[in-house]
């Protein structure tokens, strides 16, 4: 009974325990690499997007996201766009590492590249990806993209990111 009671007695106490208050969003203007933000909440919320459950995955739609800077290849980290700690997932998110960008549940059709950047936590604004400011280009299915921020991710197969420093 005393094992019982020992081990019943921390598991009330945990389930107990309220989440803590998530950090405020902010972009990295930094070099790569760049890490998926711990309390994504904050950054789906930045970015304007539905506050989802991990169970959202209806109306599933898969494209590729390539970045690089200064020519090298910058990976996306699983879990951009994923709070895992509340279980809440934005429309747009990732997975696993493989560059493979995942759009389910309500909101996907519409949401930007600005928003995924956002969603990242990485600074995609003024010409700037990260801490590179030059030459800023998008490239979408084989099409140079005007204004790459508000790109709709929904439709295309391979987005290409790329900057340089200075």
């Amino acid at each position: 009974m005393r094992l019982i009671v020992g081990l019943l007695v921390p598991l009330l106490l945990v389930g107990c325990v309220s989440r803590p208050d998530a950090a405020p969003a902010t972009m990295s203007t930094g070099a790569p690499p760049w890490t998926a933000p711990r309390d994504a909440i904050s950054h789906i919320r930045a970015a304007g997007l539905p506050e989802l459950g991990l169970d959202s995955d209806s109306d599933p739609f898969i494209l590729k996201i390539r970045v690089s800077v200064d020519g090298q290849d910058v990976p996306l980290p699983a879990f951009i766009g994923i709070d895992r700690l509340r279980a809440i997932q934005a429309p747009v998110h990732t997975h696993e590492s493989s560059g493979d960008v995942w759009l389910e549940g309500d909101g996907n059709r519409e949401v930007d590249l600005g928003q995924f950047f956002t969603l990242w936590g990485v600074r995609f604004d003024d010409g700037c990806l990260g801490g590179a400011c030059e030459d800023l280009s998008v490239i979408a299915d084989g099409e140079t993209v005007e204004d790459p921020a508000s790109l709709v991710l929904r439709g295309h197969d391979v987005i290409e990111v790329s900057a340089r420093t200075a």
